[in-house]
């Protein structure tokens, strides 16, 4: 028979309430208080869910930075991001404080978080402490779903290639100077340009995921330019389809977790002037691992019918691009 003890945890994991938001990725959870600890039970809950939904919102979290600490610790090591500005009491919270005196930057354009690095995060933590009046919201793509939009062509097409990553973005960061020279050179040995798979498969889940980006992806390895640059440039509109994206708006004391090897995201400048103040932290992954040949479809799941309509549309419509 079970102890009160070891019920407890089982009890507060059934509690989680997770209600999908978007149309195919995105969910709101309730039922958790965030500043208390997690049982592994109810951790594990949230770590399905995150597999699950991609991008989970948490309401009416009014969060202490160590209790931020202390969630996001359950779900692996923390890291330091190498070029933001970074609380000083604890580097591995991120400060994104944007006011008329400091504009934001560099967030308006898609992106995964720090694909420069040879193993990208698995996650990252985003909470609201000031939102402005009106816009500032973050809106999310699954880069799952547009896998699966794809027709079986181009994903056999992409199956195996490789693209170059770089912090390109962040170099900006530094002057002509020999200091400013030679940290950056310190910087370049520290993240030097890895490769990952255009295609990459979750290591949670096992779906295949588009994996490149245009805030950190270079070009593509073995191929020529002009090849390169058509097939990233084509990679790089997918984020942009309506029905393979998710909008958070933002309240205070809102905590959003999403998956940073699923998703990319995008935070529009359409606040400024009024204040912004969100505090970050990052959960370190693992190394992407591609599809392994020899290729395969991957198997359908439910509620595809629109992506099988997208993926499938050539055979179906003389001009493929006007879609109703």
């Amino acid at each position: 028979m079970n102890s009160p003890a070891a019920t407890q945890p089982k009890q507060e994991a059934a509690a989680l309430r997770v209600t999908q938001a978007g149309g195919y990725f995105g969910a709101e959870v309730e039922g958790v208080d965030l500043r208390r600890p997690l049982s592994s039970a109810l951790a594990g809950a949230i770590g399905d869910a995150l597999v699950r939904y991609e991008v989970l919102v948490f309401r009416d979290q009014d969060l202490t930075f160590d209790e931020l600490i202390g969630f996001g610790e359950h779900f692996g090591s923390l890291s330091v991001h190498p070029f933001s500005f970074n609380r000083e009491d604890n580097p591995k919270g991120m400060v994104l404080d944007n006011s008329p005196a400091n504009p934001p930057q560099l967030t308006d354009r898609w992106h995964s978080d720090e694909t420069f690095r040879k193993e990208p995060p698995l996650g990252t933590i985003l909470r609201a402490k000031v939102v402005p009046p009106h816009g500032g919201d973050t809106v999310f793509a699954s880069m799952t779903v547009a896998y699966k939009g794809l027709s079986e062509r181009m994903q056999r097409h992409l199956h195996g290639l490789e693209a170059i990553h770089d912090f390109k973005p962040f170099r900006l960061l530094f002057s002509d100077t020999p200091e400013a020279r030679a940290k950056l050179r310190e910087l370049e040995d520290a993240f030097p340009n890895p490769a990952h798979p255009v295609i990459r498969v979750h290591p949670v889940s096992g779906k295949r995921i588009v994996f490149v980006n245009p805030q950190f992806t270079l070009r593509i390895r073995g191929v020529s330019d002009d090849e390169s640059h058509a097939i990233l440039n084509f990679l790089y509109g997918l984020s942009q389809v309506p029905e393979y994206q998710y909008r958070v708006h933002w309240r205070p004391h809102t905590v959003v977790f999403w998956d940073n090897r699923s998703t990319q995201h995008y935070a529009p400048h359409d606040y400024y002037p009024h204040h912004r103040f969100m505090e970050r932290i990052t959960i370190a992954g693992d190394t992407p691992i591609g599809v392994s040949d020899p290729y395969v479809p991957q198997p359908h799941d439910d509620g595809e019918s629109w992506l099988e309509m997208r993926a499938h549309a050539s055979k179906k419509l003389k001009h493929p691009s006007r879609l109703y």
